[in-house]
């Protein structure tokens, strides 16, 4: 397993955004139920998630999941959506709306650090709802007044994990170069992608458990000012092969399209425990226990996997509930949301051990050692 001995950065600073548009899960149940084909079998369905899923609420670029047809602004006014929008439709409305997402959220990240956005050195840009070119990394630099000759990084389409590998790029250029300063914008329009149908009757599910959402996160060689921080640790990957099958996203006619099947809880909780070892097995690991646990809900069933794997109980994973509850699944911007909650509440203490995870199609694994400095 790769090793990020020299890996020396800190977590300084994180922000967040959401869109305007709040709806809770009975709403959105309610559109689903006026608008997918569904039997009296699938109707219930609905119903059952709507509790099952532990969300309250979610949030979302489109107006429409909140009211009465013909009264839309996305979606066809008629029963059965169409002509039903297609994928360039949908990145149109992507183009139109990730950008004043991801500046809120970043300069929200660079208030909290009193850092000016031409000092950043490096833009790393993550989504895998929306994509166009030039992209939404140039938009940013743009509009953030981000230096031209700033190095810019695009990770797409990886994923509810991508904002791993966000933070190793991050962690790489910190212990390359101490001074650089690095912001990561995580921004996800997942409800742009409510599909009629999918595969494996995937569709109910997906469109019970996404939302949209922003976040960002500045990445620094030392910890600078009174606030908390976290120190990136290690890094720590795997893949599970058996479930290749279990959770996919493909780019469909319309708009991207996800499978996801309930052996993902059972799959990592067979697997997940190699992954934490790997990286538990370091000397300050070692030395003292967990604190903390970030983990990216990506539902409740594989909140409770990773508990059982490790023998915590739910409130030591509560920040993740919180979050599931309050904004639902918002992909890859949910981990900075999570750890934002940490690094904001009370009771931290110098050098307590934070362990962090995320999970997407491969199936793969993706987590993150930590420290908290005060």
């Amino acid at each position: 397993m790769p090793k990020y001995k020299d890996c020396s950065g800190f977590i300084t600073a994180l922000g967040s955004s959401v869109p305007a548009f709040r709806f809770s899960q009975e709403e959105i149940g309610g559109f689903i139920k006026r608008h997918m084909v569904l039997d009296q079998k699938g109707s219930r369905l609905v119903d059952m998630l709507v509790k099952q899923t532990k969300i309250d609420f979610r949030y979302s670029v489109i107006p429409d999941y909140g009211r009465e047809s013909p009264d839309y602004e996305f979606y066809p006014g008629n029963q059965a959506l169409e002509p039903f929008p297609g994928v360039g439709q949908r990145m149109q409305y992507y183009k139109s709306h990730a950008l004043p997402l991801a500046r809120a959220a970043a300069l929200q990240c660079l208030e909290k650090a009193s850092a000016d956005a031409a000092g950043i050195t490096h833009l790393i840009v993550v989504s895998c709802t929306g994509m166009y070119a030039p992209g939404l990394d140039i938009d940013l630099v743009r509009a953030l007044g981000i230096r031209a000759d700033a190095n810019r990084t695009c990770i797409n389409f990886m994923g509810c994990y991508a904002a791993f590998h966000a933070l190793k790029i991050a962690a790489s250029a910190v212990a390359a170069d101490p001074a650089a300063r690095v912001l990561i914008v995580c921004v996800e329009l997942c409800s742009l992608h409510f599909q009629k149908a999918g595969p494996g009757g995937s569709a109910l599910l997906t469109n019970m458990l996404f939302g949209d959402g922003a976040s960002a996160a500045l990445i620094e060689g030392e910890k600078k000012g009174g606030a908390p921080a976290l120190k990136l640790l290690d890094f720590a990957s795997d893949l599970f092969p058996e479930g290749e099958e279990d959770m996919t996203w493909e780019i469909a006619d319309a708009g991207f399209a996800m499978k996801l099947t309930g052996r993902v809880p059972v799959i990592l909780e067979k697997g997940v425990k190699r992954v934490f070892d790997r990286l538990l097995e370091k000397e300050a690991a070692r030395l003292k226990p967990v604190s903390h646990y970030v983990f990216h809900p990506g539902g409740p069933r594989v909140l409770e996997a990773l508990e059982k794997v490790l023998g915590i109980e739910e409130y030591d994973n509560r920040r993740a509930y919180e979050v599931l509850r309050e904004y639902g699944n918002m992909s890859s911007a949910t981990l900075f949301f999570i750890l934002r909650r940490l690094l904001e509440g009370e009771g931290l203490d110098q050098g307590e051990l934070v362990l962090s995870a995320a999970f997407g199609p491969g199936l793969t694994c993706e987590s993150a050692l930590m420290s908290v400095a005060v």
